[in-house]
């Protein structure tokens, strides 16, 4: 099994979410909505089996290129948007979170990904692992946020502020940081591990960094002024764009081309 089975699994993983959207939608019956939760949940599994036969049929984790990391991206953001709606019970989130998981799925669909299954020498690390999965972890977490950042800002427009919706948002932007953290950190013992450096401002570190920056300047912002929520959220939206400059951009950018950090195709 490899990427050619890969629109199959894609298939029955979409038509899940899809019939599991439609259920908890159209229905107020909580056992109804119980049976599209499940059929959602069935969806993550298969997508979840996929990586896993890949990464066996590899030798190796699935985490690579580009492609490889959307698949990664797509399954943190349906099981985050899952577990969100069962806690709070917004039904555009979980709308928004199981679209874009769609999304990366298609696009992966359409740009297939190559059978290479060797790693270069820097990456057979212990910490390749945990880097990759901690980060893209927190970019699922980020990017949640942003758009309820953005959803807030359409409330504010008028003159509503819900503050349970704020209240996540920074509980979401905390835990997505933390994980930010960790991938720093990780990405930076295990360069010294590879390179004998702990950071070398490579442009895929500096944007990293800018990153964490923007994201710290968010949660240091709403400490000290709580009550300003819509600039708060405006920054929030503005640092997703940084954050997708560092997973996408930098491998546009003509000083990166060199980089170890820029993902294959």
């Amino acid at each position: 099994m490899n990427w050619i089975n890969f629109p199959t699994y894609v298939a029955a993983t979409l038509i899940l979410w899809v019939i599991g959207i439609i259920i908890i939608s159209i229905t107020k019956s909580p056992k109804a909505k119980k049976t599209g939760l499940i059929s959602m949940g069935f969806g993550i599994l298969i997508l979840l089996a996929f990586i896993v036969i890949l990464w066996i049929n590899l030798d190796r984790p699935p985490m690579r290129t580009l492609g490889e990391t959307r698949l990664w991206y797509s399954l943190f953001l349906s099981i985050l948007g899952f577990l969100i709606y069962i806690r709070w019970r917004y039904l555009w989130f979980l709308g928004y979170s199981f679209f874009m998981a769609a999304l990366f799925l298609f696009i992966n669909v359409l740009k297939p990904e190559t059978y290479e299954k060797t790693l270069m020498p820097a990456l057979q690390s212990i910490w390749f692992v945990p880097h990759v999965i901690v980060y893209i972890l927190a970019y699922a977490l980020l990017g949640m946020s942003s758009l309820v950042a953005l959803y807030g800002i359409y409330r504010s427009r008028k003159k509503v502020i819900d503050k349970t919706l704020v209240s996540i948002t920074d509980n979401i932007v905390y835990i997505g940081f933390a994980f930010l953290t960790l991938g720093l950190i990780f990405g930076a013992v295990w360069a010294k591990e590879a390179w004998g450096h702990y950071w070398t401002w490579d442009p895929k570190e500096t944007w990293a960094l800018l990153t964490w920056l923007i994201y710290m300047l968010y949660i240091h912002f709403r400490h000290h002024r709580p009550n300003k929520i819509k600039p708060a959220m405006w920054i929030l939206a503005f640092s997703f764009v940084v954050l997708l400059i560092c997973w996408f951009g930098i491998n546009y950018l003509p000083s990166a081309q060199n980089s170890v950090h820029v993902y294959g195709s």
